[in-house]
């Protein structure tokens, strides 16, 4: 069985958790604080990032959103992630490197570092100036959302696919710490509603981190 190394408020994690959801993928939950740098873990991925996915029989290590989602997509045919035309899934490719990276620099990053890591790790009180800025930034990528729903039914286009997962996966995060207002984003609340109705959406959202509790909307698909 797969084992995914992660820990609660891991979105590039949570990514991977929502396509194995939605194929309906069995796999262990193995809790992983990177930051503690264990040897252990090292010896899996150098680089001391989760996600990572380890087949306990097999003994294959996939390592990286990108690389484990794309593999899951190759061996399990179901609710495929990746489809269409070539153009198709470059744009699907070209979002879900967006969300997992842009999103990511812009708003989860900072806001993971100022709400959790200061709070469970350093003791230390949040720097408010850059709880504003990422917030800000949140907003602009609401805003983009917005354009692309206005434009296609999905996020890349007329299916549903990985960059929709590697989105809600992101922005899930920033719900949990409180961050998203998503007054005049329409067309994103509406998709977003959606996506946590999705299989794979509601054992993350039953999930909390230690130390760090959610909004009460958090878990309520109706928000």
């Amino acid at each position: 069985m797969w084992q995914l190394y992660q820990y609660p408020l891991c979105p590039h994690s949570r990514t991977v958790r929502l396509v194995m959801g939605e194929k309906g993928i069995a796999h262990n939950l193995v809790r992983e604080h990177p930051w503690e740098r264990r040897d252990e873990f090292l010896d899996l991925n150098p680089a001391g990032e989760t996600p990572v996915l380890v087949e306990d029989r097999s003994g294959d290590v996939l390592i990286g959103t990108q690389a484990i989602c794309e593999y899951l997509d190759e061996t399990n045919p179901k609710t495929p992630m990746l489809e269409g035309s070539a153009a198709a899934r470059a744009e699907v490719r070209r979002l879900a490197d967006w969300f997992g990276r842009k999103m990511w620099q812009d708003v989860v990053a900072p806001l993971l570092e100022e709400k959790m890591f200061k709070r469970i790790i350093s003791r230390a009180s949040p720097d408010t100036v850059r709880l504003r800025e990422s917030m800000r930034a949140a907003n602009g990528h609401l805003d983009y959302m917005d354009y692309l729903l206005d434009h296609r039914r999905w996020l890349a286009g007329s299916r549903l696919s990985l960059a929709d997962f590697a989105a809600a996966a992101q922005l899930s995060v920033v719900d949990y710490l409180g961050a998203l207002d998503w007054r005049g984003h329409e067309n994103a609340k509406n998709w977003y509603a959606v996506m946590k109705s999705r299989p794979g959406f509601r054992p993350l959202l039953g999930e909390r981190m230690e130390g760090v509790a959610p909004p009460a909307h958090y878990d309520k698909v109706d928000f």
